[in-house]
């Protein structure tokens, strides 16, 4: 049997999502820049993809830019807004728990002279209000927040975060990282009182490399990169026409039956969280019920190394992750697992679960039952 639980890290596509790009890329092959009508095809397919896009976020057309996926995206929203707003001042706040495409992209502009304040985050992942309240200063200019942790689940606190910050400084501009909270729930970003938001096709059914970043359009913010003025000028470079229609698609599809899709994946997760905590030795991190994501479960299985369980799950079958699919080429101690407290024995002793509309309640047993029979035979070969 196989068994995939690793869709924080990318998800099965669509089959009408690949059915399109297969389209597109044999018939509608066109260069959206071509004046004669094979380049108008390609055209009308980004005008589509921003409009299904648009309608599902409340917003205008013209405020969607596409990029090659979330990291580029991060990039462009934090990079392109400090640079562009220096002048007003140099100061920048995200959290300790965000994913690396927006943590290295601040440790990089900390090396170009601007001061970044990491928040620090409770014992589920959360910030706190009032520690972002403390943390802002007049110099503010860019303050970037996820939505949904990639590796526990946990949820932040957006609405109330957007009051606060226009609250205290309108000139101020508000990032999230919303890659692992698009597709999982409805998110209006002129609502939240959110300037730029990023998103990854990837982890909504839809192909890798291709990812949007909405920019509300009285956001200050210049391009990363340049050429042939492409997309306004604010991201250059050909268009890739088949992952954009598959991303419009994708996010139509997601956002079509939501609600009742996230049912259906809250009861697999609770299905799944109530199996494994009948185990001894283990602990569920973050939150729990409809406090947290849908999708993301974080377990630490105390006197198992996670590579090792890893790997004996994937001898039945079973996929799963140790922590971001982004880190594992440098693998290392998870900033999200040490910000919320866990203990440094569990450390690298954690494995996370993560669902989608595809995994099904046999899947969900079958993985609890091989779970009950590994964990206790490796833990008494176990050097702990």
């Amino acid at each position: 049997m196989e068994v995939y639980l690793d869709n924080s890290a990318t998800t099965k596509v669509f089959p009408e999502v690949a059915e399109l790009m297969t389209k597109v890329m044999l018939e509608d092959y066109g260069n959206p820049s071509s004046l004669h009508f094979k380049g108008v095809d390609g055209e009308n397919y980004i005008k589509k993809a921003k409009e299904q896009i648009a309608k599902v976020l409340k917003v205008q057309e013209k405020e969607i830019y596409f990029t090659s996926g979330g990291t580029e995206a991060d990039n462009l929203a934090i990079i392109g807004c400090a640079m562009a707003n220096k002048r007003a001042g140099m100061h920048l706040i995200t959290t300790r728990i965000e994913h690396p495409a927006v943590l290295e992209t601040m440790k990089y502009l900390e090396k170009q002279g601007f001061e970044v304040t990491y928040l620090p985050v409770d014992k589920y992942g959360q910030i706190r209000l009032e520690d972002l309240k403390a943390a802002m200063r007049r110099d503010t200019i860019l303050v970037s927040v996820m939505h949904t942790n990639n590796e526990i689940g946990a949820v932040q606190p957006i609405a109330e975060a957007g009051v606060l910050i226009k609250s205290m400084n309108p000139r101020c501009l508000f990032h999230v990282d919303a890659v692992q909270g698009f597709g999982k729930c409805r998110i209006w970003p002129k609502k939240m009182m959110v300037d730029l938001l990023s998103v990854s096709a990837h982890k909504i059914h839809g192909p890798k490399g291709i990812g949007f970043l909405y920019v509300g359009e009285k956001v200050k913010i210049l391009p990363i990169n340049y050429g042939g003025g492409q997309q306004k000028g604010m991201r250059s470079g050909t268009e890739n026409v088949p992952a954009i229609a598959g991303l419009g698609l994708a996010t139509q599809m997601i956002y079509s039956g939501l609600e009742a899709d996230v049912e259906y994946i809250y009861k697999i997760r609770e299905t799944f969280v109530q199996g494994v905590s009948l185990m001894e030795g283990i602990t569920v991190n973050g939150k729990s019920g409809k406090d947290t994501s849908c999708h993301v479960v974080s377990v630490s299985f105390a006197g198992v190394r996670s590579e090792v369980l890893l790997h004996a799950l994937e001898d039945k079958g079973i996929c799963v992750s140790a922590g971001s699919a982004c880190a594992s080429n440098h693998p290392q101690t998870s900033e999200t697992l040490k910000a919320i407290g866990v203990e440094k024995h569990l450390l690298d002793s954690t494995i996370r679960f993560s669902f989608s509309v595809f995994t099904t309640m046999e899947e969900i047993e079958y993985t609890l039952q091989a779970l009950r029979e590994i964990v206790p035979v490796l833990r008494k070969y176990s050097r702990h």
